[in-house]
């Protein structure tokens, strides 16, 4: 590749900067919401976050679960419920699953009530890596109406609150956690999502390896989209028949891998291969039942 996933400069500065701007803002929020890629479950997590976030109240929202394998998707939904996280599979885009995220949020902040003397909105704070869909997860729960309540007691000034319609309030300054690798294949699956700039990334080599994994985990998938007979038994057998069918040649009748790859990574990325999960959920431990 270009440039090697492991080497990629993430900036450390970044990284304690924002920690200590979410660390800052927990103070003020009730509950966070934690967004993730549905397709990675794990590596689009930051593996900070469970020290950042200590003991407060989270949910895990399994963004662009379209995209995602379904078995797979409910595999990690019980996962994460059995480390005592709720966790929901939603595409923000779409306003899928968003009913079901509310609902939890709902359930926690009655919780919260009963035990409260003072009754005050619910605060709620979102944060994830990015490209996993904050953004489209705060509009689709904010909308175009949405109002900032002002300025609130204890809040640093320049912090506003965004008022939802079930009366429950957002932080409009969500916390955006960098990467960081302690596997190298975490940064190869965000590469594969397109998490990383493909301007710094070798997109024959980096299809290539996308090529090899759904030939060993997605082969019925990968031969019915690009009309293959048989997976070669080599990736780069699998991805020169690919390019023959799309027409990826270059003169001389030679493959033209600059453009297969960035193709193969598209139609990934859009869905357009099938629904595909490149992480698999831990098999549940012995006398456990997912």
């Amino acid at each position: 590749m270009a440039q090697t996933i492991d080497n990629i400069n993430w900036y450390p500065g970044h990284m304690k900067k924002t920690r200590e701007l979410i660390r800052e803002n927990l103070k003020m929020v009730d509950a966070v919401i934690e967004v993730t890629d549905a397709r990675i479950p794990v590596s689009s997590r930051n593996p900070l976050i469970d020290e950042i976030l200590g003991n407060k109240p989270r949910i895990i929202a399994l963004n662009k679960s379209d995209l995602a394998d379904g078995a797979a998707c409910k595999g990690w939904i019980s996962w994460f419920e059995q480390q005592g996280f709720p966790a929901v599979s939603m595409n923000a885009n779409s306003g899928s699953g968003i009913k079901d995220l509310l609902r939890i949020l709902e359930r926690m902040e009655r919780e919260k009530n009963a035990s409260s003397a003072v009754k005050r909105p619910f605060r709620l704070m979102i944060v994830g890596v990015p490209n996993v869909g904050k953004s489209s997860l705060i509009n689709r729960m904010t909308g175009r109406k949405s109002a900032k309540t002002g300025d609130k007691p204890g809040v640093t000034r320049g912090k506003q609150w965004i008022k939802l319609s079930n009366g429950m309030q957002l932080l409009d300054t969500p916390g955006i956690l960098w990467p960081k690798f302690e596997d190298p294949k975490a940064g190869v699956n965000l590469a594969f999502c397109g998490s990383i700039r493909d301007e710094i990334m070798d997109l024959p080599s980096l299809a290539l390896e996308l090529i090899g994994v759904l030939s060993q985990h997605y082969p019925v998938l990968l031969s019915q989209r690009y009309k293959l007979e048989e997976i070669g038994e080599e990736p780069l057998q699998t991805m020169e028949a690919m390019a023959v069918k799309r027409g990826c040649i270059l003169p001389g009748k030679r493959i033209d891998y600059e453009r297969i790859g960035r193709l193969v990574l598209d139609e990934f990325r859009a869905g357009k291969i099938g629904r595909i999960t490149l992480e698999q959920p831990p098999a549940p431990a012995d006398g456990e039942q997912r």
